[in-house]
């Protein structure tokens, strides 16, 4: 089973995406984290992550 991947906001107003408790990305807006957690989402159904790019 995936580890669960989520975008959480942090105290600057930037964002970071976890993918359980690990940090994989920080400071990113939250388009950025919503697209960077949504292409990963897609590697883990093991789409390539262009589709739908």
């Amino acid at each position: 089973m995936s580890e669960l991947i989520r975008v959480k906001p942090t105290h600057d107003g930037t964002y970071t995406v976890y993918r359980g408790s690990l940090a994989l990305v920080s400071g990113l807006t939250r388009l950025q984290a919503e697209r960077y957690e949504a292409s990963i989402a897609r590697q883990q159904r093991g789409l390539s992550p262009l589709v739908g790019a």
